[in-house]
């Protein structure tokens, strides 16, 4: 969910051709949410295979990643570790808002309610090992590398990116730019037309890039200060100030140089330790192991995966790949893969 700051960060709406040549780090679980919450049945339900497996985020992440291939993406799927125990309440709060969906998903689907049961059929998402196993083992059959961080997955690719590996952050969450990430891509997965949650409105979602010294230079703040403003509205490690938004936090940080005088102007005592939080941001839990090489996809184990293992129509599946394998073999000719290295 990250941090509510997205008020104050100017954003470039930009075109997917605009990243053509790019190697962009993808904050997997992100994207995987995004899938399961965006490719459902007409009641809510997930796409499931025979066995009762969900398959939403496997059709995004083939066909989609596809798609984003075609443009001249080189994508690296990055994947969140053991979560922090300054994340353990807000795991707690989603487990319990989640709980609630699918029990209200459920009791909709058996008095046929479909537009209520496609509401809270999207709020029950629930992700598990063998869906992100799933996950894994796909993008590695496509050619893509992927990247296991020890905690946060967005602080991974910031480190990465610091480290000249890859050109970007792919992440709906503005967490990114507390951890540091001078670049930011969203709605890179999911464009086009989509209904607002809870209301029967369509609206145009388009690619956008955030430059972390724009935000940074237009709101007049240090990267120290941003992460304040995150503290004082909520991040998924702590809760928010009571009766602060986004813009009332922007004054108090721009008014005041340490967060013990906001904390006094404020009049509340955090529950929380403040000081770990921005150490948090500051100084995440990354690692250099790992290494990022492509190649070509692997045809018969992909077929095997997903037609055998999942249903997936083998017509479908075929000419995909013959998508994939195309671009693929263009950047092989070019420079013997190394233009995916």
């Amino acid at each position: 969910m990250g941090t509510a700051i997205g008020n104050i960060v100017p954003k470039e709406k930009i075109s997917l051709d605009s990243l053509n040549g790019k190697t962009l780090g993808f904050d997997s679980y992100n994207i995987i949410y995004q899938f399961l919450s965006s490719i459902r049945g007409y009641d809510g339900t997930p796409l499931m295979d025979s066995r009762g497996n969900v398959t939403s985020h496997i059709t995004g992440l083939f066909y989609r990643t596809i798609n984003l291939v075609e443009k001249g993406v080189r994508p690296v799927f990055v994947f969140d570790g053991v979560p922090s125990e300054l994340k353990k309440e807000t795991l707690m709060k989603r487990h319990e808002i989640r709980t609630d969906a699918i029990k209200k998903h459920e009791t909709a689907l058996k008095e046929g309610n479909i537009e209520e049961a496609k509401k809270f059929g999207s709020r029950a998402l629930k992700l598990n090992k063998k869906m992100i196993a799933d996950a894994k083992e796909l993008v590695s059959l496509m050619g893509f590398p992927v990247v296991q961080a020890p905690e946060e997955g967005e602080a991974q690719i910031v480190e990465m990116v610091k480290a000249k590996k890859v050109d970007g952050c792919v992440s709906q969450d503005y967490d990114s730019l507390l951890f540091g990430a001078s670049v930011q891509y969203r709605n890179i997965g999911v464009t086009g037309k989509r209904k607002v949650p809870g209301k029967n409105i369509y609206v145009d979602i388009e690619p956008e890039k955030i430059v972390l010294k724009k935000v940074l230079s237009e709101n007049e703040l240090t990267q120290k200060k941003l992460i304040w403003i995150g503290i004082l509205i909520g991040t998924d490690f702590n809760a928010k100030f009571p009766k602060i938004g986004v813009k009332t936090a922007l004054k108090l940080v721009k008014k005041y140089d340490s967060f013990e005088d906001i904390i006094s102007a404020t009049k509340f005592s955090p529950a929380f330790d403040w000081k770990k939080i921005e150490s948090f941001f500051i100084h995440p839990n990354t690692t250099d192991d790992y290494s990022i090489k492509f190649s070509m996809p692997k045809r018969e184990e992909l077929l095997e995966f997903l037609c055998d293992k999942h249903d997936f129509s083998s017509v479908r599946v075929e000419n995909a790949l013959e998508r994939l394998e195309k671009k693929m073999d263009e950047k092989t000719k070019q420079s013997t893969l190394g233009a995916w290295q």
